[in-house]
Formats: structure tokens, C-alpha cells, sequence
């Protein structure tokens, strides 16, 4: 597909996935989804959400974080360039920043992020979503590549040199920088969310092909208002789900309104003086903690085609 194709099937995508991913009261759920404009990038999307996920922690981190832990996602989202950020108020020294690009080409760009970082912090990794195996748990024949073709669009399966013999065809280039800075957990905690964050992507971007028939001819209209519903059940689902977990009548899970701010009382709260607040400004740039200033970081190159 193109850019234009993955720009729809990117939003359907995410909005499919976090619906799936999200059970028993963890997940994503969406705080904020709403227009943008940047003096740079343009008008955008700007997200906030919350990913709920102490249970898909490995024990040896479990150790370390109290039983509920969310961890906050900011993306601003100028297609085709984007740029997300990952914190946790309980812990200050953890962070991931992603700068995504993609563009209509086969994963040939070598100078995609040039200047973004200094070339010794990068190691680059190519990523083939028809070869590259997801975990057994997760594969589904139905979602392989490999193996399925578009009744629509005629294409796939994706085999062999597809990288090389395939059109239209786009890359999505990520440079991650990971951030733990705490003595004796860096190195390990670094190593297993670089790890995540590969996973995560080989999954969903052969979800992305794999869905192309659910959403292809679809606009802009169509998929937000997809993204819309879809949010809004998820965040009930985990709502609901918590409120059983915690056994209470109040929780931290929002509800959002019509206009994707969150109600309160009866009325509907925006959070605009809260992001204002924070050392990122929306440019995706942090006023505080630039990668060149932060007390260790493990850097990842990879591209997604």
C-alpha cells in the first residue's frame, strides 16, 4: 500500500487493536483525540491516552510498581510525521520517545531521522512483516501475510523478495529512544522495551495489512468516526472492568464526551490546562528532557515496511 492507503489504515489499525488488546480492565483507553496545528508540522491530531498493563509485566518488574499502573501516551500526529511520548508519574526517570516517518519507498532512506540523534546512539533493524513471527499466542493464520490475500485490492500474499517485486509498497520508519535511568535496572529495563515496542509494531502493522479490506476505500470521515466508537466501548469496557477490580463506585477511568473531553459531574472537563502544564510542547519536543540530556539511553532504528 501507500501512504495515503496506511494513513486510513493506520488510524483503523490502532483503533482495532487497542479494542482488542484491551480486557479485564487493562488496555488503552482514550483520554483526550482532537485537532492540532503546529508552526512547523502543521494541523494535526493530537492524543492522550492511558495504557493499562500491570498484569503484561514480567514478574521481575511486578516487583518493583504498585498494582495498577497506567502509563501515558502523547501523540501528535502531522502525517506522515509523527511523534509519541511515553511517562509514568510514579516513575520519573522512564521515558520513550518515538519519531515516526513514512514515506513511499521500500525501507531505502538511510538519512530518514538524520540529525534527530547522534548516529553512535542508532543501531537500525529491518523489519519484514510477512517473515518476522509474532508469538505463538498472538499468530493467527488470518492475520499472516504471508499466506492471505485482499479480495478487494488483489494484493498478497507477501512472499519471497516482496520487498523488492512489490507496488505500491511504503516504509514506516521509527527511531526509538528509550530511557531508564536507574542504577542496576537500566540496561535490563531498556533491553525489554526496546524488545516490546518491536513486537508490538510486527503485530499491529500485519494487522494493518491483513484488516485491508475492512477499511480500504474508506476517508477520513469514515475512519474517525470508527476510531470514535471504537474508543468510547473500550473505554467503558475498562471502566466497568475496573470498577469490579477495585470494588468501588468512583475510578480513575474517564468518560469522554461528544467533543473527546471528559466528563465530570454531569459536565464535560477539558484537560487543555493540564497539557499545558507539562514540559512538552506540540511540537512533540521536550522542554526538559531532550535525548541528548538524559541520564542514559538505549536507541533503536527500525524500520517498518
Amino acid at each position: 500500500m501507500n501512504i495515503e492507503e496506511y494513513h486510513i489504515g493506520q488510524l483503523y489499525m490502532i483503533a482495532r487493536h487497542s479494542a482488542e488488546q484491551s480486557d479485564d480492565g487493562e488496555g488503552v483507553e482514550t483520554i483526550v483525540n482532537e485537532p492540532c496545528e503546529d508552526k512547523d508540522h502543521g494541523k494535526g491530531q493530537y492524543a492522550e491516552k492511558r495504557i493499562h498493563l500491570t498484569s503484561k509485566l514480567p514478574s521481575w518488574i511486578r516487583a518493583y510498581i504498585p498494582r495498577f499502573l497506567y502509563i501515558t501516551e502523547k501523540s501528535w500526529n502531522y502525517y506522515p510525521y509523527t511523534v509519541t511520548e511515553y511517562t509514568c508519574s510514579i516513575l520519573p526517570k522512564f521515558s520513550i520517545k518515538i519519531w515516526t516517518r513514512y514515506e513511499d519507498n521500500n525501507g531505502s532512506n538511510n538519512n530518514v531521522h538524520a540529525g534527530t540523534m547522534p548516529d553512535e546512539a542508532l543501531s537500525v533493524e529491518f523489519v519484514d512483516i510477512s517473515a518476522d513471527p509474532v508469538r505463538p499466542n498472538q499468530y493467527k493464520e488470518e492475520e499472516d501475510p504471508s499466506k492471505l490475500q485482499s479480495g478487494k485490492t488483489g494484493r498478497g500474499p507477501l512472499k519471497g523478495d516482496w520487498r523488492n517485486n512489490t507496488k505500491p509498497i511504503m516504509c514506516s520508519y521509527k527511531l526509538v529512544d528509550v530511557s531508564f535511568a536507574v542504577f542496576g535496572l537500566q540496561t535490563k529495563v531498556e533491553e525489554f522495551v526496546h524488545k516490546e515496542i518491536r513486537n508490538i509494531n510486527v503485530l499491529a502493522h500485519r494487522q494493518a495489512f491483513a484488516w485491508l479490506d475492512e477499511w480500504h476505500g474508506w476517508n477520513t470521515a469514515d475512519v474517525r468516526a470508527y476510531e470514535k466508537r471504537m474508543q468510547q466501548e473500550t473505554n467503558e469496557r475498562i471502566r466497568l472492568a475496573q470498577l469490579e477490580k477495585r470494588g468501588s463506585k468512583d475510578s480513575s477511568s474517564p468518560v469522554l464526551d461528544e467533543e473527546g473531553n471528559v466528563k465530570t459531574s454531569g459536565s464535560s472537563t477539558s484537560l487543555q490546562k493540564q497539557r499545558s502544564s507539562d514540559s512538552t510542547d506540540s511540537s512533540g519536543k521536550n522542554s526538559a528532557t531532550t535525548p541528548e540530556k538524559q541520564g542514559g539511553y538505549l536507541s533503536g532504528f527500525f524500520k517498518w515496511s
